[in-house]
């Protein structure tokens, strides 16, 4: 058996003192600093001093560096393991102290609270693993479904368009052929009358060749019908490029037509635009209003409006439609402004003050995308920034209403989300505009 224990485990086993050759010890006495077999454990003293421990070889660690007693007691109050002197006489003297045992059993009830503690973080983490795994397999899912319907759109958008070219490329080529025919035929009719005109040439060569009068006068003159009186470029026919691209109109009117109902076959949102238009009755006496209510414009002069309940204390204005379900989506064009907040709000939101409380985003009733040298999101005036490495012209804004989803997209080449907001949404929604100094907005 000795032959066959391994060495890793020789190490990890303490021998018993008294036995040669090697036998493992079952106890230690920390008194005596001996390891006992089986054997000689019997015959070991029973007095309590003699304190007896799992197998060990580092009985130092188990004494008082100070004084060099066994470490009886347990010190409460400085959280140390001390021996009687250190209790009676030493730095711990007067302290509260627990014996070993009883502390050990004290810490062992309080760690199987940590450790319940734990196996419940745990078990949440391993919650969290296994969603994030059924997370991560879903949208694989979702990816392999939304690229079949991309590839079967697109698949459905070329045989249109193919179909579209085929037709105009085949009035282009029976108009050609057409064309080229009517050639052919005019150039075989003139073929035949140039040589009918040269054999004629030909006859009038010789009368002028000949010296009796007489002879001369009897001959016929030429016939008009052999003189061309057609066959010019013009009776050739040209190609209807007008007709071609009134084909080509109406196929492509057709094949945009048929690409909305492509999109919902191949169950694609279609985003259709949301007829925004600025409530003028909210605008801000610093604000311009176009008179297609498109666009808002800061103004140093005041435009003395009434002062409605409705109205901005701060350079605000909302929209006059509000969006209580569904989906919308609308564009706004920034490259006019260097600054520039926009979002949506509710018809709650505190319009009466002219502090960071009524600023879009700056509040619970309001979600907002702001450009002031640096791109933030904000909501609960708690922002959060945003990396962006190019100039934003023109932002795109898609609100899912029951999904409780606000996205924000740079519209450029090639198009970049930005920032989606997620909620429940409890109020009615209007899109919303703060405008800057020098500045210029506007609904596309």
């Amino acid at each position: 058996m000795d032959k066959f224990r391994s060495p890793y485990q020789k190490e990890r086993e303490v021998s018993c003192t008294y036995c040669n050759p090697f036998v493992p010890a079952t106890k230690s006495c920390l008194l005596c600093e001996a390891s006992f077999c089986e054997k000689h454990l019997s015959n070991h003293n029973k007095s309590a001093v003699h304190i007896l421990t799992d197998p060990t070889t580092t009985f130092e660690n188990r004494k008082c560096s100070i004084h060099k007693e066994i470490l009886k007691y347990y010190c409460t109050e400085d959280s140390a393991c001390i021996c009687m002197s250190c209790w009676v006489a030493g730095e711990h003297r007067g302290h509260r102290v627990e014996l070993l045992n009883v502390a050990s059993e004290k810490k062992k009830e309080k760690l199987k609270d940590v450790t319940e503690e734990l196996n419940n973080h745990k078990q949440e983490t391993e919650k969290r693993i296994r969603n994030l795994g059924n997370h991560r397999t879903t949208e694989k899912r979702k990816a392999a479904d939304v690229t079949r319907r991309v590839t079967e759109l697109f698949r459905d958008i070329r045989r249109d368009l193919d179909d579209v070219e085929k037709r105009v490329l085949t009035e282009v080529s029976r108009q050609e052929e057409k064309i080229s025919q009517s050639v052919c035929d005019m150039i075989q009719k003139l073929e035949t009358q140039k040589n009918e005109l040269s054999r004629k040439i030909n006859e009038m060569e010789v009368v002028c060749n000949i010296t009796d009068p007489l002879t001369v006068l009897k001959k016929k003159m030429i016939s008009d019908d052999i003189i061309p009186r057609s066959g010019d470029v013009r009776d050739a026919g040209c190609l209807d490029e007008g007709m071609i691209s009134q084909m080509l109109q109406r196929g492509l009117l057709h094949f945009t037509d048929s690409l909305k109902g492509m999109r919902i076959k191949r169950q694609f949102t279609v985003m259709e635009k949301s007829d925004i238009l600025l409530d003028i009755k909210t605008a801000n006496n610093r604000i311009i209003i176009s008179q297609d209510l498109k666009s808002a414009t800061y103004t140093y002069k005041s435009e003395n409006r009434p002062d409605v309940p409705e109205r901005f204390k701060s350079n605000q204005v909302i929209s006059t439609q509000s969006f209580s379900s569904g989906r919308h989506y609308w564009e706004v064009d920034v490259s006019g402004a260097k600054d520039w907040l926009i979002g949506v709000a509710a018809q709650s939101m505190e319009r009466k003050i002219a502090g960071n409380e009524s600023f879009i985003g700056y509040n619970d009733k309001s979600w907002s995308l702001t450009q002031r040298d640096t791109l933030f999101s904000w909501h609960k005036n708690i922002g959060k920034k945003i990396d962006s490495n190019s100039s934003i012209k023109t932002v795109g804004i898609y609100l899912e209403y029951e999904a409780g989803r606000l996205s924000f997209y740079q519209l450029c080449d090639p198009i970049r989300h930005l920032h989606t907001f997620t909620t429940t949404f409890t109020e009615p929604l209007h899109a919303a505009f703060f405008v800057f100094e020098d500045s210029t907005i506007r609904i596309i």
